[in-house]
């Protein structure tokens, strides 16, 4: 968030002087000086948000300027508010979540900073447009933004130019253009004693490594199987296939923010309306009923999903605890295609 608003500030600082009222910012229908001004009018919403903890709708106030304010003055509350969103931030807890509404009414602190960030670097970008200025943001920026909030998109050759195409300000070979997009915060669902917050590319990549994905673990996780599905999340957003509803949860216990283990889809659903469905928890963490009480959570959700008519899960025959797990969570045997394993079913519910 800081580097981003310093590169912003830095650059644009020196055409202060320029009439940048006068001028339009790239594509947008809103002038240079209109764009700098929503620059610090979306970090403060943001941070007022986080810092509020606001969850049913934005904090009811608004940024306003004093007469007789400057180009120059209007980059110092970019800097200010930048710092404002920057610290709130960085005070919250990782668990804290506060309202956005796209697309699922919340965010964390990640998602907030990313918010900031592509505000700050997009509008940058406009108003350099306007004013025929050259810029391009470090990749480390771009790459933050898209492997938080753009984990639908899938990756191009440089980040710049892929942020740039995945909101509808520039082409990118082999992709047709965008006239309409939207960022992608993770989901998170709560059972009765959990959190089961959706892993982005960026913490799939962490996981499928040697990383805790910013999560603080029970001892002895994150375990093999945790590390696999990460691995097979950060393959999909590499191919342009994964769906964040239909990727990975990490299971978080909330009496204590602990992560137990993780849980998710395969991929989307099939042509059948088929989708497949793994687990796995950190040994310290089995028989307490975790897994069944995720389980019935993940399934149930994913059978309220248009075309989704069968949760699938197969399992090692000598797996017993796992298998225990699917008839508590309601699954149901059936043959299974491949013969080392037994395959379990969940229908959705049928009327009458």
């Amino acid at each position: 968030m800081e580097q981003a608003v310093a590169e912003c500030v830095g650059l644009l600082g020196a055409v202060t002087e320029g009439d940048w009222e006068g001028v339009r910012a790239g594509r947008l229908d809103w002038d240079c000086r209109r764009t700098a001004v929503h620059i610090a009018e979306d970090l403060i919403a943001y941070a007022g948000q986080l810092a509020g903890r606001e969850q049913d709708g934005y904090a009811p106030f608004e940024l306003s300027m004093e007469e007789d304010t400057g180009n120059a003055d209007v980059l110092r509350v970019i800097g200010t508010t930048g710092a404002l969103l920057a610290a709130a931030i960085r005070t919250a807890p990782r668990h804290v979540r506060a309202f956005h509404p796209y697309p699922f009414r919340s965010a964390n602190r990640e998602g907030f900073a990313a918010m900031g960030v592509i505000e700050v670097l997009l509008h940058t970008h406009d108003i350099c447009e306007g004013l025929g200025l050259s810029y391009e943001p470090a990749p480390e920026l771009c790459d933050f933004v898209l492997t938080r909030i753009f984990p639908h998109v899938q990756p191009g050759p440089t980040p710049w130019p892929t942020l740039l195409w995945a909101t509808g300000r520039g082409d990118l070979a082999g992709r047709a253009p965008l006239t309409e997009w939207r960022w992608n915060n993770n989901l998170v669902l709560d059972t009765e004693r959990l959190t089961l917050e959706g892993v982005t590319p960026a913490a799939a990549t962490d996981l499928s490594t040697v990383g805790d994905g910013g999560f603080e673990w029970i001892e002895g996780g994150p375990v093999e199987g945790t590390r696999v599905g990460a691995g097979l999340v950060y393959k999909q957003y590499e191919d342009g296939t994964h769906r964040p509803e239909w990727g990975m949860y990490v299971l978080v216990r909330r009496e204590d923010g602990r992560a137990l283990g993780a849980m998710g889809f395969h991929g989307v659903p099939d042509a059948a309306g088929r989708v497949e469905i793994g687990y796995d928890l950190v040994e310290g963490a089995r028989g307490h009923g975790y897994a069944t009480e995720a389980l019935r959570t993940l399934s149930a959700r994913a059978l309220k999903r248009d075309g989704v008519r069968t949760v699938l899960a197969n399992v090692e025959r000598g797996n017993l605890p796992s298998q225990n797990v699917l008839a508590r969570a309601g699954f149901i045997q059936v043959p299974a295609e491949d013969p080392e394993l037994l395959a379990y079913e969940l229908r959705e519910p049928r009327e009458g």
